[in-house]
């Protein structure tokens, strides 16, 4: 796929860390033994996680991206990740859930790229107009280009009272960006009734993508603020980024490590100078539920093997 307006400024960080325990029973009959969704091909003819590759791709230098995983997936991740220059991969000792997985990468593109913008990539979405997602990414760089002290979630405009969704509260309009508006974030909500989720649609509540867009500096900054502790764990090991010292720290890093949630720990403790971007005219799910895979097996039209069979 062709870059849009590819720049060597615009970094991207793929998650590809998690376990995937929602989606487990699918995925076991697929494969046949537990794997984790994003190294399964579910919907299309690639795994989820080359998918989210690809994706970057539309919206940020190859060359910058960085893939999150889990060493205990090694043997899933690895043949995907093989052609990769190691450095581009961020080899987490283990799961301890969404914060310390950016953080590390973050740290890592503090390092080679300290100017640079990224966006925040889960690897289990599944989106029917990869190029018009693209644009909206690429207005979120151009805003935060503008204005370094915003970060800007993409958030889309809800057809469903989603209770399994997060949802975004948009408030006052903050600025337009190649015609898209983004607006202050009034509030989060997660996994609302459905009484409310009703309620959040009405209001324009928008449902949360978790691509999230901002400069390193500023991402970084949030950590800072809204979770010091961890952020200075990780500055411990930061002089021994990139040096052959580094496996070793982030090992006796990790040993000690709390999970910590990046949405309630960090976005929502740190909402000064949060924006949200609705996206319209395309199609996004959250491949958490098997209900949600065959939806979008029926949008692609193309039916994967194990569903043939």
């Amino acid at each position: 796929m062709d870059v849009i307006e590819r720049q060597a400024s615009r970094t991207a960080i793929v998650m590809a860390g998690g376990d995937g325990t929602r989606l487990r029973s699918l995925t076991r009959q697929i494969v046949g033994r537990e794997t984790p969704k994003q190294f399964c091909v579910l919907t299309g003819t690639t795994t989820l996680l080359e998918q989210a590759l690809g994706r970057a791709a539309l919206m940020a230098d190859r060359g910058l991206t960085l893939t999150v995983v889990n060493r205990a997936h090694h043997d899933f991740y690895f043949p995907l990740l093989s052609h990769l220059e190691p450095r581009s991969v961020v080899e987490q000792p283990a799961n301890r859930d969404t914060a310390p997985a950016i953080l590390y990468a973050l740290l890592r593109l503090a390092e080679t790229a300290p100017g640079a913008s990224a966006v925040i990539l889960p690897s289990d979405h599944f989106i029917d107009d990869e190029h018009a997602f693209a644009r909206h990414v690429q207005a979120a760089f151009a805003a935060v280009e503008d204005r370094p002290e915003l970060t800007v979630l993409l958030g889309i405009k809800a057809s469903t009272p989603e209770t399994s969704y997060g949802w975004i509260t948009p408030g006052t309009r903050i600025l337009r960006v190649n015609g898209s508006g983004l607006h202050a974030v009034t509030r989060f909500v997660e996994k609302p009734s459905l009484a409310l989720a009703h309620r959040l649609m009405e209001q324009g509540s928008l449902w949360n993508t978790s691509v999230i867009v901002g400069r390193v500096s500023t991402l970084l900054g949030m950590f800072m603020v809204a979770s010091p502790r961890l952020y200075f764990a990780f500055a411990k090991v930061r002089p021994t980024l990139n040096t052959v010292f580094e496996h070793r720290a982030v090992e006796d890093l990790y040993r000690d490590l709390a999970p910590i949630n990046f949405s309630s720990h960090v976005l929502e403790r740190a909402a000064l100078n949060l924006a949200v971007m609705p996206v319209e005219g395309l199609h996004w799910s959250d491949l958490g539920e098997t209900a949600r895979v065959m939806e979008a097996i029926a949008r692609t039209g193309m039916r994967p093997k194990w569903r043939v069979a």
